[in-house]
C-alpha cells in the first residue's frame, strides 16, 4: 500500500533513539524526507540519518532542546530551508521520572512538564503557520496510556500527557479548516534499549499479566500506526486518541 509519503518532509522529535528511531526509519522507508531531532545524543541521531541514507532515503539531524521555544523556531526554520517544508510533525520527545508522587520534587515536575507538554506546545506552535500556509499537514503527538487511565509512579508524567491529549483535540478543531490533522498515539509499556533491564526482569511476570496479548510492546509496534496517521490514507482522521497497548487499557 502506497501511503503517499513520497517527497513529504517529516520532523520527528527525539528521533535518534528507541521509538523515535523506528518512526524515522519507517517514514523514510515510505519515501519521506526525515528531519531527525535530538538534544544530546548526536551520535544516535547521525546513525539514524546514515541508516536512512544507506537505504536510499534523505535525512538530516537537527539539534534542538524542545523546552526552548526560540531553539524550536530555529530548528523548524532550518528544516524548511534545508528540506523545503514541514509536512509532518511527530512530537515523540518525552521524559519520565517514575516515582511515587509524595517522593517527587518541584524539579521533577518541571523537567517532565517542560519536555512532555511545553515541548509539544512549542513544536506545534512553530510548525502550524507553515502548515496553514501550505493548506495541509499532519501533527502526531506521542504520549502514554497513563494519561488516559492513570498509573502509579507516573502521576506528573500522566498529568503532562493529559495536557497533550487536550491540546490535540483543540488544535484539531483550530487547524482542521486549513487541512491539517492533529492526532495522538498513546501506548503502553514499550521495551527499548534504554529500559531498566534489571527492573523489567524483576517485574516482568507481574507486568505482562496486565496485557491480554501476553507481552509488552516493542519500538517497532508503534511506528506503523504513526506512519499511517501521518499519511494520505488518514486524511479524515483528526482529534483522535489512538492506543497501541496490547489490550492494557480499553477505554471507549
Amino acid at each position: 500500500m502506497d501511503l503517499g509519503l513520497k517527497g513529504k518532509v517529516a520532523l520527528v522529535t527525539g528521533g535518534g533513539r528507541d521509538v523515535g528511531r523506528e518512526i524515522a526509519l519507517t517514514m523514510a522507508g515510505e519515501g519521506a524526507k526525515v528531519a531527525v531531532n535530538y538534544n544530546r545524543s548526536a551520535d544516535e541521531a547521525e546513525a539514524v540519518v546514515a541508516a536512512i541514507e544507506k537505504a536510499g532515503g534523505e535525512a538530516r539531524a537537527y539539534q534542538c532542546d524542545v523546552t526552548d521555544y526560540a531553539s524550536v523556531q530555529a530548528m523548524v526554520a532550518g528544516v524548511v530551508e534545508d528540506l523545503g517544508s514541514v509536512d509532518i510533525l511527530v512530537n515523540n520527545a518525552g521524559f519520565v521520572i517514575p516515582r511515587l508522587f509524595t517522593e517527587t520534587t518541584p524539579e521533577d515536575w518541571k523537567a517532565q512538564v517542560d519536555i512532555g507538554l511545553y515541548g509539544v506546545i512549542h513544536c506545534c506552535h512553530a510548525v502550524a503557520p507553515h502548515m496553514i500556509a501550505q493548506k495541509g499537514g499532519r501533527i502526531v503527538n506521542v504520549t502514554g496510556d497513563s494519561a488516559r487511565v492513570g498509573e502509579k509512579f507516573l502521576s506528573v508524567t500522566a498529568a503532562s500527557r493529559g495536557g497533550v491529549l487536550s491540546l490535540t483535540k483543540s488544535l484539531a478543531r483550530e487547524l482542521g479548516p486549513s487541512g491539517v490533522t492533529v492526532n495522538c498515539v498513546a501506548f503502553g509499556l514499550v521495551q527499548t534499549d534504554h529500559t531498566d533491564k534489571a527492573w523489567l526482569e524483576k517485574n516482568y511476570d507481574k507486568i505482562v499479566r496486565q496485557y491480554p496479548l501476553g507481552r509488552i510492546g516493542r519500538a517497532g509496534d508503534i511506528a506503523p500506526m504513526i506512519t499511517f496517521i501521518a499519511s494520505e490514507g488518514a486524511s479524515w482522521i483528526t482529534g483522535q486518541i489512538l492506543s497501541i497497548n496490547g489490550g492494557y487499557a480499553m477505554v471507549g
